[in-house]
Order: C-alpha cells, then sequence, then structure tokens
C-alpha cells in the first residue's frame, strides 16, 4: 500500500540580510566583505543592516557604529539607497510570480504564498522551492539569497525561514511535529516576546517543546485571551484566520537639548527615533502601513505630514520615508531651531 506524501499550505520566502547583500551583489568589492548599512555617514549612528560576514562578529541591525568597529576593525559602512533594494525587490517579486502566486507581501524582504492544490504534496513544493531560488539566482542574481518555509500554516512557514540561515530550506510538515521546532528558543518564535516569555517562564515553561504540549485551553489561559489558543493551533499546524490587532501604532518623540536644535542634528535624532520605532516594530511581529513626523518648533509653530503605503517593518523604508517628509517640512516651515520631533 503506497503511503501519501506529507501536504503543506504554505510557502514563506525571506530574503537573507537583504540590504547588506544587494550591496555585495551590485558592488564586487563588497563581495565576501563584513558590511554594515547606515543611514548617514557617521560612527554615531546604528547598523540597519548587515551582512553575515559582520554578523559574524556580533554585529547586528542597532549596532552603533563606534561599537561594530571595534568589534571588527575592518568593517565597511555602506550609506543605503532605499531606491536600490525597493528595485532589487520588484524584480524578485515578479521572478517570484513566474512560479506561484504571492498571497501577502509581509515587507520589503518577505512575503508569503499559500499554495495551489497541485503543489501541496511535499515533494512538489520542495521542488518549487529549488525553482524561485534557481530562478532568483539566474534572473536578479547570484549574491541574493534567501531562506524558505515550508509548512501546514502560515505562521510556522515563517518560523522554518528562521531555521537554516543563509540559503535555507525546511520543511515543517504537521505530521512531523514538533521536530525542527525543538530546536528554537521561545524567544525564536514569532508572537512570544520577552514579557510573554517571562509569563512562560512563570508557569514552569522554559523550551518550545514544553508549550508544544500544553493544550489549547492552558495556552489561552497563559496569554489571557483567546489569542493564545489561536497562537496554539497554528504552532501545530493549523491555519487560523488573522485577526486585528488592538496595537494600532508604534513611534517615540524627543525634546531637544539646546545643541541638537538646529535642523541638521534634529534629523540624526529623528533618523534614531525612527530605527528605534522601527525595531519595536519587528520585535512586536507587527507591519505598519503609515508613518508620520511631527515637529515643533522654538518659535511655538507645529507641522506635522504622513505617508501611506504597504505594509512594511524594515528601516531603510522608514528612513526613506523620513527623509520625504523632512525635505516637505523644511520648505515648508523654514525652521531656525526645533523643540521637538515625534516618529509614528
Amino acid at each position: 500500500m503506497s503511503v501519501s506524501p506529507p501536504i503543506v499550505d504554505w510557502l514563506f520566502l525571506d530574503l537573507n540580510s537583504y540590504f547588506a547583500s544587494v550591496e555585495q551583489q551590485e558592488c564586487p568589492d563588497l563581495r565576501g566583505e563584513p558590511i554594515a548599512i547606515v543611514p548617514m555617514p557617521t560612527d554615531a549612528t546604528c547598523a540597519i543592516a548587515a551582512s553575515y560576514e559582520a554578523k559574524a562578529y556580533g554585529i547586528k541591525t542597532g549596532t552603533k557604529i563606534y561599537d561594530a568597529k571595534r568589534m571588527c576593525p575592518r568593517l565597511k559602512c555602506v550609506l543605503s539607497r532605499h531606491d536600490i533594494y525597493v528595485d532589487y525587490h520588484d524584480r524578485i517579486l515578479s521572478e517570484f510570480s513566474r512560479h506561484a502566486p504571492i498571497t501577502k507581501v509581509w515587507s520589503i524582504d518577505e512575503w508569503s504564498c499559500k499554495l495551489p492544490p497541485n503543489k501541496r504534496s511535499l515533494p512538489e513544493a520542495i521542488a518549487l522551492a529549488k525553482r524561485i531560488k534557481q530562478g532568483i539566482w539566474d534572473n536578479v542574481g547570484k549574491h541574493i539569497n534567501c531562506s524558505i518555509g515550508l509548512a501546514g500554516s502560515g505562521l510556522l512557514a515563517k518560523i522554518a525561514t528562521d531555521i537554516e540561515k543563509p540559503d535555507g530550506l525546511v520543511a515543517l510538515p504537521t505530521e512531523s511535529l514538533p521536530g525542527r521546532l525543538t530546536e528554537l528558543k521561545l524567544s525564536d518564535i514569532p508572537g512570544i516576546g520577552i514579557n510573554m516569555e517571562k509569563r512562560l517562564n512563570r508557569a514552569g515553561i522554559w523550551t518550545v517543546e514544553q508549550f508544544w504540549h500544553t493544550s489549547p485551553k492552558q495556552a489561552r489561559k497563559l496569554w489571557g485571551s483567546v489569542g493564545g489558543e489561536r497562537f496554539w493551533y497554528q504552532l501545530h499546524g493549523h491555519e487560523i484566520p488573522e485577526q486585528k490587532t488592538n496595537t494600532s501604532m508604534v513611534g517615540h518623540s524627543r525634546m531637544l537639548d539646546p545643541d541638537l536644535r538646529i535642523p541638521e542634528k534634529a534629523k540624526g535624532i529623528a533618523k534614531r527615533l525612527t530605527i528605534k520605532a522601527a525595531q519595536r516594530l519587528r520585535r512586536k511581529r507587527f507591519y505598519a502601513t503609515r508613518f508620520s513626523l511631527s515637529v515643533r518648533t522654538t518659535d511655538k509653530r507645529h507641522w506635522a505630514q504622513e505617508i501611506h503605503g504597504q505594509p512594511v517593518d524594515d528601516s531603510v523604508t522608514y528612513l526613506h520615508y523620513l527623509d520625504t517628509l523632512w525635505s516637505a517640512m523644511m520648505y515648508e516651515l523654514h525652521p531656525y531651531l526645533l523643540l521637538k520631533v515625534s516618529i509614528t
């Protein structure tokens, strides 16, 4: 008697160190080098992305550049180029669409596909994933790598992309669970942040395997809401329709010290606030469709404007939005000194 192969419903693609990989694709001199993508040419800023060669030294998104250069003296800093990252994003999406439908674009470097029925058997899904990878190498760039996850739920497929990087291909069919999930820490699972991990620890749950063996009702009690039960089912390979979150905004603001009030220095603060807000989004596994800038001047004038776009969570896109809004603010307001900047 023949046994039917496992079924997977979702494919999730995550581009590896995307911004750094694009720069290495564009500039042969950067290939194999530790590089950090930065919003401005100063050691006082933060890395908004890092190549795998830089990550080997412990450099990651948010690392201060003056620290990063101590960690890796031969680090090369590259100014971010939003337009070229968007161009590559469009080209990669176009190549992906030649092989499979795109269900949802999550950010500039992540998207998912609800597999058509004829591609859901595990061998077919793996073959499809390999064709997508080869297509990106052949038609976009040989230095653009991605990790692809295959699973019964979108959450599990996303988790699978984090198990092997770079250039990973991991399947988590429901029949084999928990399987490789047990290789992960609780904090590796999207939806388990610092506070939730502490709550699980207080309940005696320290590993993914321990959480796996809880019940839906236990998960609901731990979360204090039906969200825990939904999360449990998704982690066990069952797709649950999305629910709107009550969290609608992430933001930061700062009153400026007198020596930071000239527009040039105030913009540096605004960039740091933007990077910080983007990091919070990623920690919470959220995406935003709106970016706003507001400022107050020392002569009591106020300016605010926002940009609407696709759901994204990456610092480069938000910094591009900031540049656009900052230019508009400078043109309309002609500020001499700024008292406060706010980013949401």
